[in-house]
């Protein structure tokens, strides 16, 4: 019996002197998430500490639900602190997506903050929203730009009389017939080359496009005879009849949005498209892109740098 005591008061010492585990749960941080594709994103976090006990897993969580968690779709990007990028992937364009960075140890799971996105979409930076299309290897907005703010925060001028447009050698912007409650949603604004040429007109990661860019999609839909058509939105809704070849097959809505000219006339909504380039082509011209009402073509000409023509942004 007193040997029994014995052997269970030594238990209860060995016991008692096991070191006691302190380690907490870590911690982690998710960076706001940014749109590669109509179907994927990217996200960033940082395990900033691991708590005293190694970070095993780490990722990016996701779902449709405002509480996504590793019971849901996620990513591994290895272990340990320090920041990380994941690849979201097989997102449904138009969707709301919930996306946290998480981090486990040996004491359990943690989720930074959450972000939500909407996938396929870039916002510029008055909160205008635009959806994305991939044509071959580029991938463009499908919709004119209508910000009247750099990617900066910074007003681009607003000229509405024609005086004051044909004189001004600096940036400006106007909407078609100075009429932005009834053209703005449709047709986006009309800006001057200053205005393309500030290097900061497109949301952050995108730009104007190269006449070299402008090639390069005319090429992939089988050249400029037929590619204005596979460009230009279909039906009636902005086009005027007939709105010749129109297939929109791959997803580009070029609509008709006119030009505001020299003069600073407004002139040819619904039956002409005019996208700038970012490419000189004269003294005073810049290369523009040309789509019509009743042609299939696209045509390549140049435009003053006075006038007033549509910007269609390209991802970096």
């Amino acid at each position: 019996m007193k040997k029994l005591l014995i052997i269970t008061i030594a238990i209860i010492s060995i016991i008692s002197c096991k070191k006691e585990d302190h380690a907490l749960l870590p911690e982690v941080t998710t960076y706001e998430l940014i749109n590669d594709s109509e179907f994927s994103a990217t996200g960033r976090g940082t395990v900033i500490s691991d708590g005293g006990a190694s970070v095993i897993e780490r990722g990016i969580c996701w779902s449709t639900n405002n509480m996504p968690t590793i019971n849901d779709k996620f990513t591994i990007e290895g272990t340990g602190l320090g920041d990380f990028t994941s690849t979201l992937t097989d997102l449904v364009q138009g969707t709301t997506y919930y996306a946290r960075a998480y981090a486990t140890n040996r004491k359990g799971t943690v989720y930074g903050e959450t972000f939500s996105f909407v996938a396929g979409t870039i916002t510029d930076v008055e909160g205008n929203i635009y959806n994305m299309v991939t044509i071959g290897t580029q991938i463009w907005m499908k919709e004119n730009l209508k910000t009247s703010k750099y990617n900066d925060g910074t007003s681009i001028p607003l000229v509405t009389e024609n005086s004051a447009w044909v004189n001004i050698e600096t940036p400006a912007y106007c909407w078609y017939d100075n009429d932005a409650s009834t053209n703005k949603d449709g047709y986006g604004a009309l800006y001057n080359w200053y205005a393309v040429n500030n290097g900061k007109l497109c949301p952050i990661g995108w730009h104007v496009p190269n006449d070299s860019e402008w090639t390069t999609l005319i090429d992939f839909l089988g050249g400029v005879d037929i590619a204005g058509g596979k460009l230009k939105e279909s039906g009636f809704l902005h086009w005027l009849d007939p709105n010749s070849g129109a297939t929109n097959e791959v997803g580009f809505t070029a609509v008709p949005s006119g030009l505001r000219d020299h003069n600073g006339d407004f002139v040819s909504l619904t039956t002409q498209g005019n996208y700038w380039s970012s490419s000189i082509a004269g003294s005073r011209t810049l290369w523009t892109q040309f789509l019509f009402y009743n042609k299939t073509t696209i045509s390549k000409g140049t435009t003053p740098m006075d006038c007033g023509a549509s910007v269609r942004c390209i991802k970096d």
